[in-house]
């Protein structure tokens, strides 16, 4: 099949990428001639786990191709996705210009049906909106489906080549049997595509979300109670986590969320809403909790060094919002640069993939090393903020040797409690004594 994505963000790369590796060919098209340059030579523009070899291989074989020119890469294509940014504007709603503007143009240029597909997330009702958009200049047949996105970054591929659903909003049969021809692929196991209107597939997307997003706070409370309490926040995890009405995923405390979008998911169900006047009080709890974890280490680190930071200097491991990405949109590492450094402290961090994005936000005011160790170099204390696999089993030498202080605030867990104790370590992380 003949396929178009509109969009070469992290969702229309990895989903243009992974369409043409079950032999359909996709033209990808970004109004941003540098990076279409660069995807066109084979210049990966993202950080995803296992998408580079499988794009090269695509490219390669022509099935993957890269245009800034709308109606080029629109004619042939029997389905356009729309995989364009949605971003929340000044009031928390998320922002439908790129959206609508590229629907208004394509209704200049269709000339044929075509099933025009929403990949994008969006509020209820934006597949109205598309279809009104497009028919403003095109009067004969074509379809709006919403098909919304759960990719995890860090592992986007296997999400989409086997996804665990798959979710399509359409009242037409001519568009359900495209994107049944189109999926089949991807669900030979069994795993299910669920068919269902446009409105409930675009609501499907935030609440999924926002019901994770809620099962993290919700955690980040329970440690809470857990440090004021005396109990490991990590027994009571177990303990509830092997209930199956509850499942054992999204039970980590930590220091917050961030990405692309549980935070902007989130802020942009309160909206639609507040828009229909209901009042989603739960996430806006969901939403204050977070906000508040993001620098729950930041008392602890105070109250260690007398409440005093000045001159202080702190390894930082870990940037991105996650491991195996380099996204560090609404990344609490950020909050915490920004903490201790107005509190007269110094930083130097290391990341393996986020560095050069922090450093395109923060400029000059933290250091920026080349390995995690290096980072340790007259530190005064171990701050981790993302949990990469590499943290987990560091050399302990190293870091005592390094430190001034034998002191580790853990923002993720990495390390066993009993085990920093037997190795006399001032150790602080979430939830557990």
């Amino acid at each position: 099949m003949k396929i178009a994505v509109v969009g070469t963000g992290y969702v229309g790369l990895v989903s243009g990428t992974c369409f043409a590796e079950t032999g359909n060919h996709v033209t990808c098209i970004d109004i941003d001639k540098t990076k279409v340059d660069k995807l066109s030579k084979g210049e990966i523009t993202i950080y995803e786990p296992g998408l580079e070899k499988i794009f090269l291989r695509n490219l390669k074989d022509n099935r993957l191709t890269f245009t800034t020119d709308l109606a080029e890469g629109v004619k042939d294509a029997k389905v356009v996705f729309l995989a364009l940014p949605t971003p929340p504007g000044e009031n928390g709603s998320a922002d439908l210009k790129y959206v609508l503007g590229v629907a208004k143009d394509l209704g200049s240029i269709l000339t044929e049906y075509k099933v025009i597909v929403d990949k994008s997330t969006v509020p209820v009702g934006t597949a109205e909106k598309v279809r009104k958009a497009i028919a403003e200049n095109y009067k004969y047949e074509f379809d709006v489906v919403s098909n919304p996105e759960f990719l995890r970054e860090g592992v986007a591929v296997d999400d989409f080549m086997k996804p665990d659903r798959v979710v399509i909003g359409t009242s037409s049969e001519r568009a359900r049997k495209v994107m049944s021809d189109l999926y089949a692929p991807y669900v030979r196991q069994g795993n299910p595509v669920i068919f269902m209107d446009e409105k409930s597939a675009e609501l499907t997307k935030y609440a999924a979300n926002s019901f994770l997003a809620t099962k993290i706070s919700f955690m980040n409370e329970i440690a809470q109670l857990c440090e004021r309490v005396g109990a490991d926040v990590d027994m009571v995890r177990r303990g509830i986590g092997s209930d199956d009405r509850i499942g054992k995923r999204f039970l980590f405390p930590g220091i917050g969320y961030g990405g692309s979008c549980f935070p902007k998911d989130v802020q942009a169900l309160i909206k639609s809403s507040e828009e229909v006047e209901y009042d989603f009080q739960i996430l806006k709890a969901v939403e204050e909790v977070n906000e508040k974890q993001k620098l729950h280490l930041i008392p602890k680190v105070k109250a260690y060094f007398n409440n005093d930071l000045k001159g202080k200097h702190f390894a930082l491991w870990g940037l991105a919002f996650k491991p195996n990405t380099d996204d560090i949109r609404e990344a609490p590492a950020l909050y915490l640069i920004e903490a201790l450094t107005a509190a007269g402290a110094t930083v130097a961090a290391f990341d393996p993939e986020a560095m050069p994005n922090v450093k395109r936000v923060v400029g000059n005011k933290i250091k920026f090393v080349e390995s995690q160790y290096e980072a340790l170099d007259n530190a005064d204390a171990l701050i981790i903020a993302t949990e990469w696999s590499e943290f987990r089993t560091p050399d302990f030498e190293v870091i005592d040797a390094k430190l001034k202080n034998k002191a580790i605030f853990d923002g993720r867990n990495v390390f066993e409690v009993k085990q920093m104790l037997e190795m006399g370590y001032h150790y602080e992380s979430i939830g557990r004594p």
